[in-house]
């Protein structure tokens, strides 16, 4: 039995238990005496944190000496095991003969350097035998020490004498909170939303600062506080009060605050009677509130915004376009260095394909919006299927910001009871190449190169729907934080691979035993593809029960809206099976560049993991297995539920050295997600069978 006890999830992957062997002996070497230099609230978390992680990781109380500046007394004569502090707070100690002067400090905006002991030849000051944790400015020196805790913990400390340096890949990382203002998230699977809004500004949770500590840890800089559809009244002067209090919270940490925006918050609560984006009044109310705003919370992020999708008011309504309804809030931005978010997400014009209208509609604005508007994009053309090519219009947008947008919150994945691990996913959108169809990270065609390219002082960021709410475990179960882990890590760096960072994540959660991290990696690797092969195998999309979207529905042919259909998506008939979007059906194919075109276009070259979202394929047609359509859909949807299954056994493989409250909920979790799994094959095997 492991010897952690009871383990509610909380902490999250900063438990900080306690190590042993040689883990537990370089912990408490390097935390003999810790010396922070700098003041103010950033400085005092991260004396806070490095208290609390080695504390943890030693099992004895560790404090930290607090300088405000480089000019030591007699009294800070002593030789440190740690020095932390960021170039400006650090001084003189590493100018001259130091760090700054030999290069190892990082000269970029958040980036962090460590340098380890045993440097002798750098001279930092006499210190050699000093582990140096040096941000370039506080939210840097922030991230340093998450990744000195992090390597000690997972036991990847680099070599003793050696320089580590770290910086971001996207200027902001940013979660996006879809949490509504009576306290429900929408497509929220882990309980209310965290923010009180009846106790703010008075009383300010707890919960806020572990949430802000849990975003710092993995490197993220920006959190958009609310729903996107649920942004009517937070414009009002008493819920700015609010947000201040959060915003201050989250500052501490180097987390900057943003607020989603209805567009018509003149008209709502401004008292105008249009909210046209060329009206001069519009654009005097804007820029007022951008006023007050920052008068209240200095370091505002800025808005986001969904306009003109799902009913929400945009500049349709003036015969504007998204440039002039964009670009009239950036404006109001721009004086205080704000940042407009403009979603993508748009359908619902009368088009003849939904996967084509975000592509249709932007690729024709590219250019026209301000410096600081970004263009928001999800990672697919339709709604964060379980698996969707790589949206097009990244390829694309030239001259115009853009941001990557990704969803934690499983929504079409199982929701909160499914164990999927999202990095697969996410590296699969990140490092496609246009230039090739392939995956290649390091081509300057690829999403991730288009995306972080900086050129011409370009805003790069990435986000993500956040999957957190006030349950113990944050997420929903023991096993989804770790998809907030992820997206964290691969936001700052998308180099990283999902293996190493699910294994850092599952040493960090349930410890150093080489078998449940074992165990782990067997289940979680493999978890994206098994959930696909169980729901939407070989490229099917949307064919969930309508609405709240948990369960299989392919024969759904109701609602309101013909795109909100799964006949719709699947259009299965007596011939075959698939959307047809080549050339001789919708043409979506046609928005992608040479030679992806031509590569998705045809039935014969299209990987077969996109098959059915781009051609309507005979029954019978043979696949790369020998097998026919229809027995190739029976065996995925098999192979799924086979994956569940093994998934159980390697839970219970371990469940004796795994703490009993931690091992009971994770497999009950399994037990729905392997009944949800055969209810999946259950109904849509015989359902498209019924057509052949």
């Amino acid at each position: 039995m492991n010897s952690m006890k009871n383990c509610s999830g909380y902490d999250l992957w900063m438990a900080y238990n306690r190590l042993s062997g040689e883990r537990l002996a370089m912990a408490e070497d390097l935390c003999r005496e810790i010396h922070v230099y700098g003041e103010g609230p950033v400085m005092a978390n991260v004396a806070a944190e490095l208290e609390r992680g080695f504390s943890g990781l030693t099992g004895e109380k560790v404090k930290t000496v607090r300088l405000i500046n480089s000019q030591r007394n007699d009294s800070t004569r002593s030789r440190p095991s740690i020095i932390a502090g960021t170039k400006h707070s650090l001084g003189e100690m590493i100018q001259g003969t130091g760090p700054e002067s030999d290069g190892s400090v990082n000269g970029k905006p958040e980036a962090f350097t460590l340098i380890m002991p045993g440097n002798s030849e750098s001279g930092h000051g006499g210190e050699s035998d000093a582990l140096w944790v040096i941000g370039e400015d506080e939210p840097a020196l922030i991230y340093g020490v998450f990744e000195l805790l992090r390597r000690i913990t997972t036991g990847h400390l680099p070599e003793p004498g050696s320089t580590y340096s770290g910086s971001p890949a996207f200027n902001w990382r940013m979660l996006n909170h879809w949490d509504n203002f009576d306290g429900t998230i929408e497509r929220g699977y882990a309980g209310k939303s965290l923010w009180k809004w009846h106790e703010l500004p008075d009383r300010v949770d707890n919960r806020y600062t572990d949430y802000a500590r849990a975003c710092a840890s993995v490197g993220l800089n920006g959190s958009v506080l609310n729903n996107v559809n649920d942004a009517q009244t937070v414009l009002q002067s008493g819920n700015l009060r609010k947000v201040k209090a959060i915003a201050q919270v989250l500052a501490g940490w180097g987390i900057r605050t943003f607020l989603s925006v209805n567009f018509a918050s003149p008209m709502i609560i401004g008292g105008l009677d249009t909210a046209d984006p060329l009206d001069p009044e519009v654009r005097q109310w804007w820029m007022e509130k951008c006023d007050e705003i920052y008068a209240l919370i200095p370091d505002f992020g800025g808005f986001l915004v969904k306009a003109d999708s799902e009913g929400q008011p945009g500049p349709f309504s003036y015969n504007r376009n998204h440039a002039q309804g964009a670009n009239m809030l950036a404006r109001a931005l721009a004086p205080h260095g704000g940042v407009l978010i403009w979603r993508a997400f748009v359908y619902g014009h009368g088009e003849a394909d939904r996967a084509k209208t975000a592509y249709s509609t932007f690729s024709a604005l590219d250019g026209e919006f301000d410096d600081n508007c970004v263009i928001q994009i999800k990672n697919g053309a339709i709604d964060f299927q379980p698996r969707e090519p790589v949206h097009p219009l990244f390829s694309h947008l030239h001259s115009t910001n853009s941001f990557m947008e990704f969803q934690i919150t499983q929504e079409y994945l199982g929701q909160g009871n499914h164990i999927v691990y999202l990095a697969p996913m996410w590296k699969e959108i990140l490092d496609f190449d246009f230039a090739s169809g392939l995956s290649n990270p390091e081509s300057p065609s690829s999403v991730v190169s288009r995306l972080t390219n900086e050129r011409n002082g370009r805003i790069t960021g990435i986000a993500a729907v956040s999957n957190i709410g006030d349950e113990e475990t944050w997420c929903g179960s023991h096993f989804h934080p770790l998809n907030w882990y992820a997206y964290g890590r691969l936001a700052w760096n998308p180099g990283l691979s999902s293996e190493a960072i699910a294994e850092e994540w599952a040493v960090q959660t349930f410890g150093s035993d080489e078998k449940v991290i074992d165990v782990c990696m067997r289940m979680l690797l493999p978890s994206w593809e098994t959930c696909i092969n169980y729901m939407t195998p070989l490229g099917l999309h949307h064919i969930m029960k309508e609405g709240h979207h948990y369960g299989p529905d392919p024969g759904f042919d109701g609602g309101e809206r013909e795109d909100w259909r799964s006949t719709y998506y699947h259009r299965a008939d007596r011939k075959g099976l698939g959307f047809d979007r080549s050339p001789t059906g919708t043409k979506a194919t046609e928005q992608y560049p040479e030679p992806c075109s031509s590569l998705f276009g045809s039935m014969d070259t299209c990987p077969e993991k996109y098959l059915l979202w781009f051609h309507h394929v005979p029954w019978d047609r043979k696949l790369s297995s020998g097998r026919t359509l229809m027995d190739e859909i029976e065996e995925r949807y098999k192979t799924g539920v086979s994956g569940v299954e093994g998934m159980i056994s390697h839970w219970d493989e371990v469940s004796e050295r795994i703490d009993p409250q931690r091992a009971r909920a994770v497999r009950e979790k399994l037990e729905i997600q392997l009944a949800d799994a055969r209810e999946w094959m259950e109904v849509c095997v015989p359902y498209f069978r019924s057509f052949k």
